[in-house]
């Protein structure tokens, strides 16, 4: 079978960076009259996102204004398209390949609604530069923060059905659009507020060696996706759900969201014995969804006990400290973010070392790959 051979990835993010403070006190000016205020921000500040990163300043209108949907919707879009074609040439520069060299590209994004939709806005602009009009194309457009380990898990199916293709995958969301709405005042909504960033990322999956694969941003192993899972928990529509109305694109979710990963743990052990996962992965590749999220993983994973960046030595030196990482300095990037923590991986695995890579989306639903560091 051709190898699916992952490249180091590359992010690009927004090119405003706003801190906590910032965002409490903005918050605070807006729902000044709103009750029960101060335990909501309370509960924000318990992230651990210390910075995050948008594309537009806070104070646009797009952003904490009151822009309508039509306008939100546009500036996500139009962002995500220049974060992406900012982090393709990267990507691609990574992997020591050419954009001629593509055979399909897979694209994530959820933050807006356009049609056509980020996979041909992306042929049209590279087409320019060598991109082959006739390449394959693999949309996804409700995947959400499962995006970018969804996009992985469809890369290594294409190379199994095309060997030696080379896939190129693009995530990008723009959440301040979506996520930052004054209109927005629930509990989560304001812990939503806190968590986001803004990105594009970008990576080459492989079914052959490539010239040079050992990338501008570093040398290192690279990854191999030996296996990959898939798991729609059963009853779990409303746990994380996008809302359209009229003020724009919300994300909600329910109580039981802290609860999820938990309820799907029993699974997750069986596809990781069926694959061959040694009893202690070398390493953890795990979407940076907040604390609770990193956690919940850590304990499915039997990686033992996380407290994260602020407290506890084993946040820092666990087997998920890239992710409490990239939660703290860059926020939760949606699909992008697990892209994100798996480049920030590269530097570290001896090869032969197993580990896994997990995305958790809407629905509640897991996309896993099983990694082999070569």
């Amino acid at each position: 079978m051709s190898p699916a051979l992952i490249a180091r990835p590359h992010v690009e993010l927004g090119r405003h960076p706003v801190s906590l403070e910032d965002l409490m006190a903005d918050m605070a000016r807006q729902h000044a009259d709103l009750p029960r205020l101060a335990a909501y921000l309370r509960t924000a500040r318990s992230t651990g996102v210390l910075t995050r990163y948008f594309t537009r300043p806070l104070d646009s209108a797009t952003v904490a204004g009151n822009a309508s949907f039509q306008e939100r919707n546009r500036a996500a879009y139009d962002d995500a398209l220049e974060l992406s074609l900012r982090a393709v040439p990267r990507a691609l520069e990574n992997a020591g390949l050419e954009l001629a060299d593509i055979d399909c590209v897979i694209t994530s994004h959820t933050t807006s609604w356009t049609a056509p939709s980020l996979d041909i806005d992306l042929v049209q602009a590279l087409g320019r530069d060598g991109l082959r009009p006739d390449i394959s194309r693999i949309p996804l457009g409700s995947q959400g923060c499962a995006g970018g380990a969804q996009a992985l898990a469809l890369a290594h199916e294409h190379i199994a059905a095309h060997p030696g293709a080379h896939v190129l995958i693009v995530v990008a969301e723009c959440l301040s659009a979506a996520t930052y709405n004054p209109v927005d005042t629930s509990r989560e909504s304001m812990i939503y507020k806190v968590l986001f960033g803004d990105s594009a990322a970008a990576c080459v999956v492989s079914g052959r060696e490539a010239e040079g694969a050992e990338g501008a941003e570093g040398g290192g192993p690279r990854f191999r996706i030996d296996d990959t899972w898939q798991y729609a928990l059963p009853g779990s529509l409303t746990v994380y759900e996008g809302r359209l109305d009229t003020y724009g694109l919300h994300f909600d979710s329910t109580r039981e969201a802290t609860r999820a990963i938990g309820r799907t743990a029993p699974a997750l052990r069986a596809w990781l014995d069926e694959a061959g996962a040694p009893s202690t992965l070398d390493f953890c590749v795990v979407h940076a969804g907040g604390p609770a999220i990193l956690n919940s993983a850590a304990e499915a994973l039997h990686t033992g006990s996380e407290s994260g960046p602020d407290g506890a030595e084993h946040g820092r030196t666990g087997p998920l400290r890239h992710s409490w990482d990239s939660l703290e300095q860059y926020g939760n990037l949606g699909g992008a973010s697990v892209l994100d923590v798996l480049r920030r991986s590269f530097d570290e695995p001896e090869p032969g070392h197993r580990g896994v890579l997990l995305g958790f989306g809407p629905g509640f639903a897991i996309s896993g790959c099983m990694l082999s560091s070569v």
